[in-house]
């Protein structure tokens, strides 16, 4: 059950930016790119899961937990980041990048990792020190995640004025979860701990 809530605070963190960008694109593209579009994020998703997992196993030879720990600043910074740093989406950008010559779907798959680079800094730590069955089951949660969030986005194109309610949202939604991430690999790997007590022994 825990790795069930995590695979899914995990994903949602990571994929609420996804939302406005597939509603726009639901809407410029219509039923001609949905097929397109469903194939893209779960590439370019699975991309950025991919080396995620490759740079987790690695990070698993390394001895002590507190160490992996460490890894926890980097949603915590990408949270506090969030906070203070406003990245507005370009629509005109977008259509840019998905209305040029080439294939769609390269194109929707390239636009899915660009966005999504810094999942990376969230992927990694939350995929270290996970079992063969806990990497299965939030596998499954991100593979039924991006469905969900593809139908959610596809309805959501119909809908007027609702990016700008997206966006008021995640600005919120972001900081908050990245931020509890990043202090729950902290203190789940004993980092915190660890530092208290080198300080107490100073003391």
């Amino acid at each position: 059950m825990e790795t069930i809530v995590s695979a899914l605070l995990v994903f949602v963190s990571t994929s609420i930016d996804y939302l406005v960008v597939l509603t726009i694109l639901f809407a410029s593209q219509g039923k001609k790119g949905l097929k397109s579009i469903y194939v893209g994020q779960y590439l370019g998703t699975g991309l950025l899961v991919l080396v995620s997992l490759i740079a987790a196993y690695f990070l698993n030879f390394i001895p002590q937990d507190w160490i992996i720990g460490l890894l926890g600043l980097i949603p915590l910074g990408l949270g506090i980041r969030a906070i203070f740093v406003d990245e507005d989406i370009d629509e005109e950008d977008i259509e840019e990048k998905i209305t040029g010559d080439g294939s769609k779907i390269l194109a929707f798959t390239s636009l899915t990792v660009a966005m999504g680079g810094d999942n990376l800094g969230i992927y990694i730590p939350y995929f270290t020190g996970k079992s063969l069955i806990e990497i299965s089951i939030s596998l499954v949660i991100f593979a039924l995640g991006i469905l969900i969030l593809c139908k959610l986005s596809q309805n959501l194109s119909s809908i007027s004025a609702i990016g700008e309610t997206v966006e008021k949202y995640e600005k919120v939604i972001v900081p908050v979860v990245f931020i509890g991430l990043g202090l729950y690999i902290l203190i789940e790997n004993g980092t915190i701990n660890y530092f208290i007590g080198q300080v107490l022994k100073v003391v």
